[in-house]
């Protein structure tokens, strides 16, 4: 027998499912906020200095996500630090089961889980994950301070990795598979004048070697696969993210990623589920469009709650 049904759920607590529980508090809908770590925020915890979200010429990734959270907890939504385990809908009612067992029914949910780091399955990649290899320069950055560190990709994110790392290591040496880099031409530039960065273009990862933690690469052309050999102390990993889409890629449309498809306005191909953040198909994944999409996917959910 269903007690209760409430307005939304919220599966998790990043930028974009913060923003939709303020504007779900503000529009009165009674809302849940579904989150499986100790702490919410989603990336920008793990993240340093953030100097691309409006109102902030420069703000700590841990700092912004404190004030989204903050800001949340206002909105009067109901926040609970559990995973979920499995969802389902009948009859036009959304049936949430948690890890601890626990049933709540919801009319509409916002899926927000994100997405995470990928890997590149180099030999001894695994092996050395936490002994030297890392997916996050802004967290052990400062284990490698005036050491020598290696950063593997050509976006956003590993050129801003390696711009942080160069005021701490005495040497980044950054590896990208292609002649020119994805990341923004200003991040570039900057990397380019850095006296402490070398660039090694059009190379492969191949391996990571070492006794008890990384101690050097083994680099490989994608010309004539020939290798070279690189000391190191660090190996910082940014080639791109992959969607954290296990509870909704069985019952919504995803891309060939496993993004779940919607529009602008945030509808998945399933009626009453709407999808915000990293989690959606898009070109641009951005702590600012994470936001947009929480407030886009309220609205619609607030919609169809509306027209039944």
């Amino acid at each position: 027998m269903i007690n209760e049904i409430m307005d939304v759920c919220i599966i998790g607590s990043g930028p974009a499912g913060l923003s939709a529980s303020v504007y779900a508090g503000r529009a009165g809908l009674k809302h849940v906020i579904y989150e499986k770590f100790p702490m919410s925020g989603g990336q920008i915890v793990n993240t340093g200095d953030v100097e691309n979200y409006l109102g902030f010429t420069s703000i700590g990734g841990f700092d912004l996500a404190l004030k989204f959270y903050e800001h949340a907890v206002k909105a009067g939504g109901i926040f609970k630090n559990e995973t979920v385990k499995s969802i389902s809908k009948s009859n036009g009612i959304f049936e949430i089961i948690s890890e601890k067992g626990k049933t709540e029914y919801f009319k509409t949910v916002i899926a927000a889980t994100g997405a995470k780091s990928k890997t590149l399955g180099a030999r001894g990649e695994a092996e050395f994950t936490g002994k030297g290899v890392s997916y996050c320069a802004h967290c052990d950055g400062a284990f490698y301070r005036n050491q020598t560190a290696v950063v593997v990709g050509g976006g956003d994110t590993a050129v801003s990795d390696a711009l942080f790392l160069s005021n701490l290591c005495r040497q980044v040496i950054v590896v990208h598979r292609r002649d020119e880099f994805r990341a923004a031409k200003s991040l570039v530039n900057k990397l380019e004048t850095k006296e402490n960065v070398k660039i090694l273009r059009g190379f492969v990862l191949n391996e990571i070697k070492g006794d008890t933690k990384a101690q050097s690469v083994i680099l490989k052309s994608v010309t004539n696969n020939e290798t070279q050999e690189f000391l190191t102390d660090g190996v910082f990993i940014a080639v791109g993210v992959s969607p954290v889409n296990e509870l909704f890629k069985d019952i919504a449309e995803t891309d060939e990623a496993g993004f779940l498809t919607a529009n602008e306005d945030c509808k998945t191909s399933l009626d009453g589920l709407f999808v915000a953040g990293d989690l959606r198909a898009k070109p641009l994944r951005q702590i600012v469009t994470a936001v947009s999409d929480g407030a886009n996917a309220v609205y619609s959910a607030e919609k169809y709650l509306r027209e039944g």
